[in-house]
């Protein structure tokens, strides 16, 4: 584990002397067209978020003990923070983005920009960022280039081919039934490999253009939109958006109706729903006075496929931040299976992937421990040795009743989004 500029260990230097300045702006234009380089950070639904670049600290950690350690490291950042916010919303002031891995190998981080920009409600704003104990120079947005659009992309299987991840299925569903666990689910991957650089920036604006009701995210090379709120912190309010249950929408408006109402009475997709709610109510019920658990969820509908969705609210009982009620959520039903451990043992002796980052929390802290995190689902990550290709990721609950076909046709759904904005 490397740490920089202040390590999680016991101190042994002064942490360096965070200063802050935010203040409103005018109406700059949308906040993707402000990204300058293919370093830059993002979550934005809806026009409104976060867009950062510049790296003024960052964390690099792994193991079991990584989101602790992260949120250590932090905290001794702003604790003696001279914060200067003439906004004082959720997100303004110091801000950290951050990319956690799914299992305790590779590296998550989190990321403290030299800029950052937000918008909320129609107002505008950019924190600048100094560690030298000085305030920051007065912020001034940089001219920045075009997204460059990919050459011709190739796409090629990652880890198993189809016919290979419908036999893990099948191994899967064998295990299930035979009352090893109650779901698993498995991930597969496809590599995209162009002639030349990616700039993950033109992915990015393809991506919140066709998918504004998603969280349109960038992280060190891990970029994608997630439809999955894992957990929102916002002064008090505790907020989470569980997705478990698919179908695949076709062109025909009258048909995809059909489809949801046979979505929203399937046994298998309420059935592995219902695994996703309890897991994610059951992880926040320690750190919440109260909670509002929906008993029936509804049909989100996205482009390209619908799924079955619960919003879960609670009130927050003690001072936990939104990193770790992230950790503790981390991983869900949703995302590993139920009992969570067989599940998590399962996925590492047949699914034959390296998932990095995949499925795991992506999102923002504020110095008020406010934030929201992800789920880092439809996504993608550069290749850090060959920025050239990238890997693409999606995945499927698995339970008693599924179809190994099925589900890997499901997979081919969640893998559009990102084929398509590299393609388009």
């Amino acid at each position: 584990m490397g740490l920089t500029p202040v390590t999680s260990a016991p101190l042994t230097v002064p942490a360096p002397e965070l200063v802050t300045r935010t203040v409103e702006i005018p109406d700059p234009g949308a906040l993707l067209s402000l990204l300058p380089d293919e370093a830059s950070l993002a979550w934005v639904r809806h026009g409104e978020g976060l867009v950062g670049w510049g790296e003024a600290a960052r964390f690099e950690g792994d193991g079991v003990n990584r989101f602790a350690e992260a949120e250590r490291w932090w905290n001794t950042l702003t604790r003696t923070a001279i914060v200067r916010d003439e906004v004082q919303l959720p997100g303004t002031g110091p801000v950290a983005f951050g990319s956690f891995t799914f299992d305790d190998a590779g590296e998550s981080v989190l990321i403290l920009p030299e800029t950052i920009v937000g918008h909320r409600d129609g107002r505008w704003w950019v924190t600048t960022v100094s560690l030298n104990g000085n305030l920051p120079p007065w912020p001034a947005l940089p001219a920045v280039s075009s997204p460059r659009r990919p050459g011709p992309v190739t796409f090629a299987d990652g880890a198993r081919t189809g016919p290979e991840w419908e036999s893990v299925v099948a191994e899967a569903v064998r295990r299930i039934i035979a009352g090893e666990l109650e779901k698993v689910v498995l991930a597969r991957d496809l590599v995209a490999e162009c002639h030349s650089i990616i700039d993950p920036r033109w992915p990015l604006h393809r991506l919140s253009d066709r998918y504004p009701r998603c969280w349109t995210f960038s992280v060190d090379g891990t970029l994608g939109a997630t439809p999955e709120l894992l957990v929102r912190r916002e002064r008090g309010l505790v907020t989470s958006r569980v997705l478990a249950g698919t179908i695949r929408r076709t062109r025909d408006d009258i048909h995809d109706l059909a489809l949801a109402a046979s979505l929203a009475r399937s046994s298998k997709d309420l059935e592995e729903h219902e695994f996703a709610v309890r897991s994610v109510a059951d992880a926040l019920a320690p750190f919440c006075s109260s909670m509002n658990v929906p008993e029936t969820p509804f049909v989100l509908h996205l482009s390209n496929v619908m799924h079955l969705a619960t919003d879960l609210a609670g009130v927050a009982s003690g001072n936990a931040s939104s990193l770790a009620l992230a950790a503790a959520l981390h991983p869900s039903a949703a995302v590993g299976g139920t009992p969570t451990d067989t599940a998590q043992a399962v996925i590492r002796e047949i699914e034959g992937l390296d998932r990095g980052r995949y499925a795991a929390p992506v999102g923002w802290i504020d110095s008020a421990g406010d934030g929201e995190w992800g789920i880092a689902l439809r996504c993608a990550q550069v290749d850090t040795a060959d920025p050239s290709r990238m890997r693409l990721f999606a995945g499927c609950g698995i339970v008693a009743g599924s179809d190994p076909a099925a589900e890997l046709a499901e997979s081919a759904a969640k893998l559009v989004p990102m084929r398509d904005a590299l393609n388009r």
